[in-house]
């Protein structure tokens, strides 16, 4: 299995280590990205569910904002701007406003290089396309010269080698966009968990408006 790999490798031609170039990198950016997403995850989790979240179910809203200031999540600096708008007696409408503000923030640090993978992609595809098209172009010029009865074989030798090219970038361009639209959809569902965070806390204000105004 091994000898096959690396003689379809190197009969690709030239072509083939851009290729390999590309999915390297592609795979470097998609590793990165999944351990700093699942660890974002993991650490909003830790400081909203189990430090933001039943401080502000107490109306301790003071010692809520020192937790989220103390946290280096991502979700601890939008909801930190949320409660310190509440401690200020702000509107419902600015407390939204600066989580939304908050979520800005942090959003081009989720969505970062991960755009990155759809463009390489793409850049195999057409690598390997090219190093076909190179390929043939080679082939045809050696078979015009070759003797009539070998151009057959020739022909579809060369053809063959430079096939491998093409083969080879789609190899690479296939998980790199499957990778990316795994990413994106983690990257979606952390901002799903954002949002959700800020409308739990602007409930938690209406709850105490309501309250406040039935007293």
């Amino acid at each position: 299995m091994l000898d096959t790999l690396v003689r379809f490798f190197q009969d690709g031609g030239p072509f083939m280590y851009p290729i390999a170039v590309v999915l390297a990198l592609g795979l470097a950016i998609t590793l990165e990205r999944f351990f700093y997403l699942a660890s974002v995850r993991r650490r909003n989790r830790l400081a909203f569910e189990q430090g933001i979240l039943p401080l502000l179910n107490r109306r301790d809203y003071q010692r809520a904002m020192n937790a989220a200031n103390n946290s280096d999540s991502a979700i601890a600096s939008i909801m930190a701007a949320g409660i310190g708008r509440l401690l200020n007696n702000s509107r419902r409408e600015d407390i939204e406003y600066a989580m939304e503000e908050g979520l800005m923030e942090v959003l081009p640090r989720l969505e970062k290089r991960t755009q990155y993978l759809a463009t390489l992609a793409n850049i195999a595809t057409l690598l390997g396309l090219l190093g076909t098209i190179i390929g043939l172009i080679s082939a045809f010029t050696a078979v015009a010269a070759a003797d009539p009865s070998q151009k057959a074989s020739l022909l579809s030798e060369s053809i063959s080698v430079a096939m491998n090219t093409t083969a080879f970038g789609l190899m690479s361009a296939i998980p790199l966009l499957m990778f990316h639209a795994v990413l994106q959809t983690r990257t979606n569902e952390l901002v799903d968990s954002f949002e959700m965070a800020g409308v739990k806390l602007l409930n938690i204000v209406s709850d105490q408006g309501g309250q406040s105004a039935a007293a």
